[in-house]
Protein backbone atom coordinates (compact mmCIF):
# COMPACT_ATOMS: atom_id res chain seq x y z
CA UNK A 1 0.00 0.00 0.00
CA UNK A 2 0.82 3.47 -0.72
CA UNK A 3 0.12 7.10 0.38
CA UNK A 4 0.63 10.25 -0.07
CA UNK A 5 -0.85 13.51 2.08
CA UNK A 6 0.84 15.74 4.46
CA UNK A 7 1.11 15.02 8.25
CA UNK A 8 -1.42 15.97 10.51
CA UNK A 9 -4.13 16.40 7.89
CA UNK A 10 -5.99 14.11 5.43
CA UNK A 11 -3.72 11.55 3.76
CA UNK A 12 -4.64 9.35 0.25
CA UNK A 13 -3.91 5.56 1.05
CA UNK A 14 -3.60 3.19 -1.82
CA UNK A 15 -4.40 -0.11 -1.93
CA UNK A 16 -4.28 -2.65 -5.20
CA UNK A 17 -6.61 -5.71 -4.93
CA UNK A 18 -6.56 -8.30 -7.62
CA UNK A 19 -10.07 -10.10 -9.15
CA UNK A 20 -12.30 -10.46 -11.89
CA UNK A 21 -14.78 -8.19 -13.59
CA UNK A 22 -17.75 -10.09 -15.72
CA UNK A 23 -20.01 -8.16 -17.97
CA UNK A 24 -22.09 -8.88 -21.02
CA UNK A 25 -21.17 -12.98 -20.83
CA UNK A 26 -17.18 -12.02 -20.49
CA UNK A 27 -15.07 -12.17 -17.58
CA UNK A 28 -11.57 -10.68 -17.25
CA UNK A 29 -8.77 -10.79 -14.81
CA UNK A 30 -8.26 -7.40 -13.36
CA UNK A 31 -6.51 -4.95 -10.51
CA UNK A 32 -8.16 -2.50 -9.34
CA UNK A 33 -6.86 0.77 -6.87
CA UNK A 34 -8.49 1.23 -3.93
CA UNK A 35 -8.87 4.59 -2.44
CA UNK A 36 -8.78 5.40 1.16
CA UNK A 37 -9.04 8.76 2.28
CA UNK A 38 -8.33 10.17 5.95
CA UNK A 39 -6.46 10.42 8.94
CA UNK A 40 -5.49 8.20 11.92
CA UNK A 41 -8.93 8.50 13.25
CA UNK A 42 -11.51 8.36 10.41
CA UNK A 43 -11.55 7.37 6.68
CA UNK A 44 -13.71 6.75 3.83
CA UNK A 45 -13.29 4.22 1.28
CA UNK A 46 -13.55 4.71 -2.25
CA UNK A 47 -14.44 1.22 -4.33
CA UNK A 48 -13.24 -1.21 -1.82
CA UNK A 49 -12.80 -4.15 -4.37
CA UNK A 50 -12.23 -7.85 -4.67
CA UNK A 51 -10.89 -8.30 -1.00
CA UNK A 52 -12.75 -7.23 1.96
CA UNK A 53 -10.17 -8.51 4.31
CA UNK A 54 -7.43 -6.93 2.79
CA UNK A 55 -9.35 -3.32 2.54
CA UNK A 56 -10.53 -3.62 5.87
CA UNK A 57 -6.89 -4.23 7.21
CA UNK A 58 -5.33 -1.45 5.19
CA UNK A 59 -7.56 0.61 7.63
CA UNK A 60 -5.75 -0.04 10.42
CA UNK A 61 -8.58 0.42 13.26
CA UNK A 62 -9.70 3.54 11.89
CA UNK A 63 -13.46 4.26 11.46
CA UNK A 64 -14.94 4.10 8.16
CA UNK A 65 -17.46 6.87 7.76
CA UNK A 66 -18.48 6.14 3.99
CA UNK A 67 -17.93 3.83 1.37
CA UNK A 68 -18.50 5.46 -1.84
CA UNK A 69 -18.60 3.71 -4.95
CA UNK A 70 -17.99 5.52 -8.34
CA UNK A 71 -19.80 3.24 -10.18
CA UNK A 72 -21.74 -0.17 -10.16
CA UNK A 73 -19.38 -2.21 -12.41
CA UNK A 74 -19.28 -6.05 -10.06
CA UNK A 75 -15.02 -5.58 -10.08
CA UNK A 76 -16.06 -2.91 -8.04
CA UNK A 77 -18.72 -3.45 -5.95
CA UNK A 78 -18.92 -7.36 -5.98
CA UNK A 79 -17.13 -7.30 -2.30
CA UNK A 80 -18.38 -3.60 -1.20
CA UNK A 81 -21.57 -5.25 1.25
CA UNK A 82 -19.00 -7.80 3.01
CA UNK A 83 -16.51 -4.75 3.49
CA UNK A 84 -19.21 -2.25 4.51
CA UNK A 85 -20.84 -4.82 6.33
CA UNK A 86 -17.43 -5.61 8.25
CA UNK A 87 -16.72 -1.94 9.59
CA UNK A 88 -20.39 -0.95 9.81
CA UNK A 89 -20.20 2.22 6.82
CA UNK A 90 -22.92 3.13 4.74
CA UNK A 91 -22.64 1.79 0.74
CA UNK A 92 -23.10 4.95 -1.58
CA UNK A 93 -23.82 4.48 -5.12
CA UNK A 94 -25.46 6.61 -7.70
CA UNK A 95 -29.08 5.51 -8.29
CA UNK A 96 -28.53 5.75 -12.31
CA UNK A 97 -26.16 2.56 -11.71
CA UNK A 98 -29.02 1.10 -10.06
CA UNK A 99 -29.13 -2.05 -12.35
CA UNK A 100 -25.92 -3.08 -11.94
CA UNK A 101 -26.35 -3.14 -8.20
CA UNK A 102 -28.59 -5.27 -8.72
CA UNK A 103 -26.91 -7.65 -11.42
CA UNK A 104 -24.68 -8.55 -8.11
CA UNK A 105 -26.53 -7.95 -5.43
CA UNK A 106 -30.74 -9.04 -6.27
CA UNK A 107 -33.55 -7.40 -4.44
CA UNK A 108 -31.69 -5.05 -2.52
CA UNK A 109 -30.44 -1.50 -2.70
CA UNK A 110 -27.32 0.85 -1.65
CA UNK A 111 -27.55 2.27 2.01
CA UNK A 112 -27.49 5.59 0.02
CA UNK A 113 -27.84 7.58 -2.92
CA UNK A 114 -24.82 9.58 -4.77
CA UNK A 115 -26.30 13.01 -5.65
CA UNK A 116 -24.42 15.53 -8.00
CA UNK A 117 -22.30 18.13 -5.87
CA UNK A 118 -23.01 15.95 -2.42
CA UNK A 119 -20.67 16.46 -0.21
CA UNK A 120 -18.32 13.76 1.87
CA UNK A 121 -16.54 15.27 4.74
CA UNK A 122 -13.80 13.41 6.27
CA UNK A 123 -10.83 14.28 8.60
CA UNK A 124 -11.40 18.12 7.72
CA UNK A 125 -11.62 17.57 3.94
CA UNK A 126 -14.12 17.63 1.85
CA UNK A 127 -14.33 15.69 -1.39
CA UNK A 128 -17.34 16.39 -3.87
CA UNK A 129 -19.46 14.20 -5.96
CA UNK A 130 -19.14 14.75 -9.78
CA UNK A 131 -21.53 13.10 -12.15
CA UNK A 132 -19.45 11.87 -14.69
CA UNK A 133 -21.60 9.00 -16.82
CA UNK A 134 -20.38 7.43 -19.93
CA UNK A 135 -18.63 4.17 -18.52
CA UNK A 136 -21.86 3.90 -17.10
CA UNK A 137 -24.79 5.83 -16.53
CA UNK A 138 -24.38 6.61 -12.72
CA UNK A 139 -20.61 6.98 -12.47
CA UNK A 140 -19.42 9.63 -10.55
CA UNK A 141 -15.84 11.26 -9.87
CA UNK A 142 -14.61 12.72 -6.27
CA UNK A 143 -12.98 15.74 -6.35
CA UNK A 144 -11.06 16.63 -2.98
CA UNK A 145 -9.60 20.48 -3.93
CA UNK A 146 -8.23 20.47 -0.66
CA UNK A 147 -5.81 17.45 -1.68
CA UNK A 148 -5.36 18.36 -5.17
CA UNK A 149 -7.15 15.17 -6.08
CA UNK A 150 -9.47 13.98 -8.57
CA UNK A 151 -10.88 9.81 -8.11
CA UNK A 152 -12.53 9.01 -11.57
CA UNK A 153 -13.21 5.57 -11.03
CA UNK A 154 -13.26 4.13 -14.74
CA UNK A 155 -14.24 7.50 -16.68
CA UNK A 156 -10.42 9.26 -16.89
CA UNK A 157 -7.30 6.89 -17.22
CA UNK A 158 -3.68 8.07 -18.03
CA UNK A 159 -4.43 8.02 -21.55
CA UNK A 160 -7.86 8.98 -22.45
CA UNK A 161 -11.46 7.66 -21.56
CA UNK A 162 -12.22 4.63 -19.92
CA UNK A 163 -13.72 1.85 -21.78
CA UNK A 164 -17.53 2.57 -23.51
CA UNK A 165 -17.70 -0.97 -25.44
CA UNK A 166 -19.84 -2.70 -23.08
CA UNK A 167 -24.05 -2.78 -22.00
CA UNK A 168 -25.21 0.66 -20.61
CA UNK A 169 -21.78 2.70 -21.68
CA UNK A 170 -21.40 5.33 -24.12
CA UNK A 171 -18.56 7.43 -25.92
CA UNK A 172 -20.26 10.74 -26.32
CA UNK A 173 -21.01 10.93 -22.78
CA UNK A 174 -17.86 10.17 -21.60
CA UNK A 175 -16.14 12.57 -23.37
CA UNK A 176 -18.94 15.39 -22.78
CA UNK A 177 -18.28 13.85 -18.76
CA UNK A 178 -14.44 14.10 -19.58
CA UNK A 179 -14.59 17.75 -20.66
CA UNK A 180 -16.79 19.52 -18.71
CA UNK A 181 -15.94 17.89 -15.26
CA UNK A 182 -13.07 16.71 -15.41
CA UNK A 183 -10.80 18.82 -17.47
CA UNK A 184 -12.08 22.05 -16.21
CA UNK A 185 -10.35 20.99 -12.73
CA UNK A 186 -7.19 22.94 -12.01
CA UNK A 187 -4.41 21.39 -14.34
CA UNK A 188 -2.31 20.31 -11.57
CA UNK A 189 -4.82 17.75 -10.37
CA UNK A 190 -3.84 14.27 -9.38
CA UNK A 191 -6.32 11.62 -11.47
CA UNK A 192 -6.45 8.88 -9.26
CA UNK A 193 -8.21 6.39 -11.50
CA UNK A 194 -9.80 3.17 -10.86
CA UNK A 195 -6.70 1.24 -12.62
CA UNK A 196 -3.36 1.49 -13.00
CA UNK A 197 -1.13 4.50 -12.86
CA UNK A 198 -2.37 7.84 -11.52
CA UNK A 199 -2.15 11.03 -13.85
CA UNK A 200 -2.98 15.20 -14.03
CA UNK A 201 -5.51 17.05 -15.56
CA UNK A 202 -2.79 18.74 -17.46
CA UNK A 203 -1.04 15.50 -18.51
CA UNK A 204 -4.03 14.16 -20.04
CA UNK A 205 -5.57 17.64 -21.49
CA UNK A 206 -4.14 18.25 -24.58
CA UNK A 207 -5.23 14.83 -25.74
CA UNK A 208 -9.21 15.09 -25.62
CA UNK A 209 -9.44 15.83 -29.40
CA UNK A 210 -7.08 12.48 -30.10
CA UNK A 211 -9.55 10.23 -28.10
CA UNK A 212 -12.40 12.14 -30.24
CA UNK A 213 -10.76 11.29 -33.34
CA UNK A 214 -9.75 7.43 -32.13
CA UNK A 215 -13.17 6.72 -30.74
CA UNK A 216 -12.29 5.26 -27.57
Amino acid sequence: MTAEGSAGAARIDRLVTSGTFSLDGGTWDVDNNVWIVGDDAEAIVIDPAHDAGAVADALAGRTVTAVLLTHGHDDHIRHAREFADRVGAPIHLHPADAMLWEAVYPGTSPDAEIKDGQVFSVAGTELVALHTPGHSPGSVSFHAAALGTVFTGDTLFAGGPGATGRSYSDFPTIIESIRTRLLTLPAETTVNTGHGDSTTVGAEGPHLQEWIDRGH
